[in-house]
C-alpha cells in the first residue's frame, strides 16, 4: 500500500538552528529516501521558514497559516488541506479556546468537513480522537512548554485510509529522535 508523509511544524519563534535541524533531517526522509512530500507549518514564526528553506535545500509543497505572532503575513488563520484524501482543518489555534476544551476546535474542522484537525499555539504535543475528528498538535520547535521539549510531527497517511503519527524530538544540537507521546 502507498503511503504519503505530512511533516508537520509549529511555533518556531525565531528559533531557526531548531528549524534548520528539522527540515534537514527531512530533506533525507522525501522521496526517493521516504514518503514526506508535504509539509504545514502552524503558525508562529512564518518569518523563519524562507531562511530554513533555503539554507538546508528543504522544498515542497507547504501550506501555512498564521499565528497570533505572524505580524506581517496576510495568510489566513484557518484553512482546508486535501491531502492523501483526507480532508484537514489547519488552525493556529489561538482562536478556539484551547485552554478550555477542545470543542470549538472539534465544531470548526465538522463544520468544514475535515476529519483531521493540525492546530499549533498551545506548545505542548498532543494527539487524540475527540467525537470522530483527530486532534493533533506537533508542539513547537522553538518555544516548548512541555518537558518533552522542542518537537514536531510526521503523519503517515495510509491509501486504506489509517494514519500513524509519529511525534520527534530535536535537542539543543539539532539532533532529532523519536518520541513516544
Amino acid at each position: 500500500m502507498e503511503t504519503k508523509k505530512l511533516l508537520v511544524l509549529s511555533d518556531t519563534h525565531g528559533r531557526l538552528p531548531l528549524l534548520k535541524a528539522v527540515l534537514n533531517w527531512a530533506n533525507n526522509h522525501t522521496p526517493p529516501n521516504d514518503g514526506i512530500c508535504g509539509a504545514v507549518f502552524l503558525g508562529d514564526g512564518l518569518s523563519d521558514l524562507n531562511a530554513a528553506a533555503n539554507a538546508t535545500g528543504f522544498f515542497c509543497e507547504w501550506k501555512l497559516v498564521n499565528g497570533n505572532n505572524d505580524y506581517s503575513h496576510s495568510l489566513p488563520e484557518s484553512s482546508v488541506y486535501d491531502f492523501a484524501g483526507c480532508r484537514i482543518l489547519l488552525t493556529h489555534g489561538h482562536r478556539h479556546v484551547l485552554y478550555g476544551g477542545y470543542h470549538t476546535l472539534v465544531n470548526a474542522a465538522k463544520a468544514s468537513d475535515a476529519s483531521i484537525a493540525l492546530f499549533g499555539h498551545t506548545h505542548v504535543p498532543f494527539h487524540k480522537n475527540i467525537n470522530d475528528i483527530t486532534l493533533i498538535n506537533p508542539g513547537s520547535v522553538g518555544s516548548p512548554r512541555s518537558r518533552i521539549g522542542s518537537t514536531f510531527a510526521v503523519i503517515s497517511f495510509v491509501f486504506s485510509g489509517s494514519l500513524n503519527v509519529e511525534f520527534f524530538g530535536i535537542d539543543a544540537q539539532g539532533g532529532i529522535k523519536g518520541l513516544k507521546i
